[in-house]
């Protein structure tokens, strides 16, 4: 299939059985493939439902269309989130986002689990528990996930930028400093590279009781040097202002190890806290995007047995189908149908009292066409 030119949406739409179901799927295949395949279009086959009262119906078909848009807002976060935890590879999420192990595009055939019961309602409260309760665990699972990230990035964020913010611990060594000495002290200066031979020259004179030759190098960014320098106790005061006359920044920092250490096995264990909730996190994403694709599919399915019921009536007597449309004849396609089934609006209006309100014919959220139309959206991402 050509990428370029398919749509990632469906259009599943009803119209009545002519002598048979039959002949209202092959008429409407010759249509749209007589103009140079206008769509891909395949059976959408529903089982028969028990049909309640008009009234029933009227009221389900609203229920349904609420349940619709909760699903279908649920399928979308769990992409989303899936899009979110694969960071990097992005292109990976369309493979991971298969619904039943089969393409989004093959996922249009209805299984037979929810209607296993003659009642309508018990699908539909099957469906909004089943997807309710992933809505919950999709917010726990991305709060615990989410937490454990933002850590590991803080954490990060303090080991990178530049030296007079970031953390010195994974730079410096035991080495560079004297420690445990009543009367000495090392202290950290950011030196700008612009002025490290100032510092060459004038450390040792920057304050009395410096000790000669104590500095060196240990760490260097883009624009700075990290230098030591040991000094008496009592003229740390004096130095520090000194130095700040020069832009040479005295860093406050107590070389702890204890702390650093610490430190060090926060990030590891972060890190490794992120690494093994990530396989189960994104298995579980995969099993319940595709429940919840299956279960949005099963609501199109009900809405359109529901609708079609109301607006072609009894017996129930109609074809459901699903078309893939091609992008650049859409305009065409629709004219095709609607030339097809123009001719409902008129019987419509004669099974309907027309004064009574059918959610099915005052969608005010979307078109109004004389057959059963829906609109399915598979480009469940919009990447950032």
């Amino acid at each position: 299939q050509d990428k370029g030119t398919k749509m990632t949406e469906f259009w599943l739409i009803s119209a009545p059985g002519e002598k048979t179901c039959q002949q209202t799927w092959e008429k409407l295949h010759a249509a749209t493939t007589k103009h140079n395949n206008l769509s891909t279009n395949s059976k959408f086959n529903i089982p028969d439902l028990k049909v309640g009262t008009l009234d029933v119906l009227v009221g389900l078909s609203d229920e349904l269309a609420k349940l619709d848009a909760f699903v279908e807002s649920v399928v979308k976060k769990v992409a989303q989130y899936m899009a979110d935890v694969l960071e990097d590879s992005k292109d990976k999420v369309q493979e991971n986002l298969l619904a039943n192990g089969g393409l989004l595009e093959q996922q249009w055939q209805v299984e037979h689990k929810f209607y296993s019961s003659s009642s309508d309602t018990v699908p539909f409260l099957f469906v909004f528990k089943g997807v309710n309760q992933i809505d919950n665990d999709l917010k726990a699972r991305a709060s615990a996930y989410n937490n454990l990230k933002g850590n590991l990035q803080n954490l990060e964020r303090k080991n990178a930028g530049s030296l007079l913010t970031r953390s010195l611990a994974d730079i410096v060594k035991k080495e560079d400093f004297v420690l445990d000495s009543e009367y000495l002290v090392t202290l950290l200066v950011i030196v700008p590279k612009l002025n490290y031979n100032d510092w060459v020259k004038q450390y040792e004179t920057l304050a009395e009781m410096v000790v000669p030759r104590s500095s060196n190098v240990l760490f260097e960014d883009q624009d700075s040097y990290l230098c030591n320098v040991t000094l008496f106790r009592k003229a740390v005061d004096d130095f520090k202002h000194k130095a700040r006359e020069y832009k040479f920044m005295v860093r406050d920092f107590q070389y702890n190890e204890e702390e650093m250490k610490a430190d060090k096995e926060e990030m590891n264990r972060l890190s490794t806290d992120k690494k093994k909730q990530f396989g189960p996190l994104v298995r579980w994403l995969k099993v319940n995007f595709s429940e919840a694709f299956i279960a949005w599919i099963h609501v199109k399915a009900l809405r359109v047995f529901v609708e079609s019921v109301l607006r072609y009536g009894l017996p129930v007597n109609f074809q459901a189908m699903l078309l893939q449309p091609n992008k650049k004849t859409m305009k065409k396609l629709r004219e095709v149908l609607y030339d097809l089934y123009k001719h409902l609006d008129s019987s419509a209006a004669a099974i309907i009292d027309a004064t009574m309100d059918i959610p099915g014919l005052n969608l005010s959220q979307q078109e109004y066409y004389p057959y059963v139309y829906y609109k399915i959206d598979c480009n469940l991402l919009e990447f950032k």
